[in-house]
């Protein structure tokens, strides 16, 4: 089994920063990729960020040049910094890890359960 934790969400002022972190466990054969993605009421789920096994990051233009994702592969662990946060950014952010599992070597998608990150005065 997988399990895939977030942990990081809070309520902050506009202009503010979080950080989130997403760690994935279990009967883990090989991460390929780690995602934040984030959900806000009445929106389809968006990708926010991706992180590569070889580091190259992608982004949404929305939070280009405001977050920032990195990565541990070793450790199965994904970060998301997030600088000057607006209203707009308020949404449940889910982590999402791509990878094999010692069980089915064909790469799945794990989810964590989310984390809420609310900004507003």
């Amino acid at each position: 089994q997988v399990q895939v934790v977030e942990s990081g969400g809070d309520l902050v002022q506009p202009g503010g920063s979080l950080r989130l972190s997403c760690g994935a466990s279990g009967s883990i054969f090989s991460m390929f990729a780690m995602r934040w993605y984030r959900q806000a009421p009445g929106h389809q789920r968006e990708l926010v960020a991706q992180i590569t096994k070889r580091g190259n990051a992608n982004y949404t233009e929305s939070v280009k040049g405001r977050f920032t994702i990195s990565g541990d592969f070793d450790k199965n662990m994904v970060y998301l910094q997030m600088d000057s946060l607006k209203p707009e950014d308020t949404a449940v952010y889910y982590c999402n890890a791509h990878l094999s599992s010692l069980y089915d070597l064909t790469p799945q998608d794990y989810w964590g359960q989310g984390t809420q990150v609310t900004v507003s005065s």
